[in-house]
């Protein structure tokens, strides 16, 4: 590929300010995320796992759109998009967030950034929620501005990765605490730096703030990232599912509610604060689930990549589930994958037949995360 203003579907699919170095660095295939490409093949995706585990990768996620929320009332918005208790969030502290509709369903799994006093990032999963705090803010009441500002991450992520980090910033940048971000200045370079990362392992986000720059960022850090083994790569299917870690639209959506995905850390009903879907998470909670995500191992050959159909998960003659995201581990040599399946077969040890293109593998239902469940490589440095 030598002209890169070739590649593509049209104007309506953006490009990141990366686009044209990850090609340069070997970028083959690209996939769409929020109306954005992001790369998902820099060539074998096992050899990009044991990058990442072993070193560090480069990953262009400009695709995690901010939606930026500021304004005097800019906190009491914020609270009202999300079940997640707020009351003690600092400025300069990140918190992973669900945002639910009235109904109780997830409309996205972002992160929250807090900037200011009354300024914040919603850094988005794959969906439209600029639109949807829009259209909350018409009808709130609340003096609040929201936008999209000129924002594009990138994920430096890997065992190596607070190496380079290092390089690029000095010492001081070691302080920074799992969870918290930093406003830094790299040769001119405005940045946004957060001890975060879709990957399970040590890692952070640069979140660039001048879109002009961003293959001149890209440079400064592979420059600065090669003596430590950094590599380009794309976010990590392998480790991520290895994580527990979740994908919007594959492991949820707006009919998943936060019981079924196990994340009632997330909801707090009894703050005095409301939210959009307090009521029905309320129901939700008093009349249970009937359905709730596992984890699963496979039994088979190697899976050779990851599903791109949602498996019907069986049980005797009946079906009662699917396969949301699934991929062979080389790491712990298993089929491992994350379902939906009833409530009342959902204990571990549990047998199931998945019926996949292949033809029908047992599976076993088995405790996840699958790896690391204490997190603690990503949170030490």
């Amino acid at each position: 590929m030598t002209n890169t203003d070739d590649f593509g579907f049209g104007t309506q699919i953006r490009k990141s300010p990366y686009f044209d170095a990850t090609v340069r660095w070997g970028a083959k295939a690209f996939s769409v995320y929020n109306h954005m490409y992001i790369p998902r093949d820099f060539g074998d995706p096992e050899q990009n796992f044991w990058n990442l585990v072993n070193n560090a990768i480069l990953c262009d996620v400009a695709v995690e759109r901010q939606v930026e929320i500021t304004g005097p009332d800019a906190s009491k918005f914020v609270q009202l998009l999300t079940p997640r208790n707020l009351s003690s969030l600092a400025v300069g502290q990140c918190k992973y967030i669900l945002i639910t509709n009235s109904d109780g369903g997830v409309l996205n799994d972002p992160i929250l950034l807090r900037l200011g006093e009354d300024h914040y990032w919603i850094s988005l999963a794959d969906s439209d929620v600029l639109l949807w705090a829009q259209g909350v803010a018409v009808h709130s009441g609340l003096d609040v501005t929201i936008g999209e500002p000129d924002v594009s991450p990138l994920q430096l992520q890997g065992p190596k990765s607070g190496e380079i980090m290092q390089a690029l910033f000095g010492e001081s940048i070691m302080d920074l605490r799992y969870y918290w971000l930093r406003e830094v200045n790299l040769d001119g370079i405005p940045l946004i730096v957060s001890r975060t990362g879709w990957s399970s392992e040590l890692g952070y986000e640069l979140y660039l703030r001048d879109g002009a720059q961003g293959d001149v960022l890209w440079e400064k850090i592979m420059k600065a990232g090669v003596p430590f083994g950094l590599e380009p790569g794309h976010t990590s299917s392998i480790r991520r599912i290895e994580g527990g870690m979740l994908s919007y639209h594959a492991d949820m959506d707006i009919m998943t509610n936060p019981y079924e995905l196990g994340l009632d850390r997330l909801v707090d009903l009894e703050m005095d604060a409301d939210f959009i879907g307090k009521d029905a998470l309320r129901k939700i909670c008093q009349k249970g689930v009937a359905r709730k995500q596992i984890g699963l191992v496979i039994n088979g050959p190697a899976l050779k990549g990851s599903n791109t159909t949602f498996w019907k998960v069986k049980k005797g003659d009946g079906i009662v589930g699917k396969v949301t995201s699934a991929i062979y581990s080389p790491r712990l040599n298993q089929n491992i994958a994350l379902a939906m399946v009833s409530e009342d077969v959902s204990e571990v040890g549990t047998v199931f037949d998945i019926e996949m293109p292949s033809g029908i593998l047992q599976a076993r239902v088995v405790e996840k995360p699958f790896f690391d469940p204490k997190k603690m490589i990503a949170v030490a440095v």
